[in-house]
């Protein structure tokens, strides 16, 4: 299977809600590829879903720092933090996520093209 069936599979968990097993999916996926945006974005939201928050912690701080200019990484960060009660760490997340225009939201979507996986 290629990388990116793989990945469309782990997108089908996902979608279907079972955050843990497609977290399973996509962790390999990102090991191979961890300048893969799209692959480590899908990562954190599975482990935020799952209630694996210090994997997702440390699944946003690595979104933040491969796009720094990603207010939705911000966003997802800090709420991670505020999740794990730790709200002055978040704040400043938060604010940067504001600055760039994105605002806390329920859900928030990924788009993907081939050409993210390649």
């Amino acid at each position: 299977m290629t990388t990116y069936e793989e990945f469309e599979r782990a997108t089908l968990f996902f979608d279907a809600g079972d955050y843990a097993a497609a977290a399973g999916m996509l962790a390999p996926i990102v090991a191979a590829g961890p300048g893969n945006r799209s692959a480590v974005e899908l990562l954190g939201r599975a482990y935020f879903h799952s209630a694996q928050l210090r994997r997702a912690e440390e699944t946003f701080r690595r979104l933040v720092e491969l796009d720094p200019c990603n207010g939705w990484a911000h966003e997802a960060l800090a709420r991670t933090l505020e999740r794990q009660s730790r709200p002055d760490e978040a704040r400043a997340f938060r604010r940067l996520a504001g600055a760039m225009g994105v605002g806390p939201a329920e859900r928030a979507g990924v788009s993907v093209t081939a050409a993210d996986l390649a």
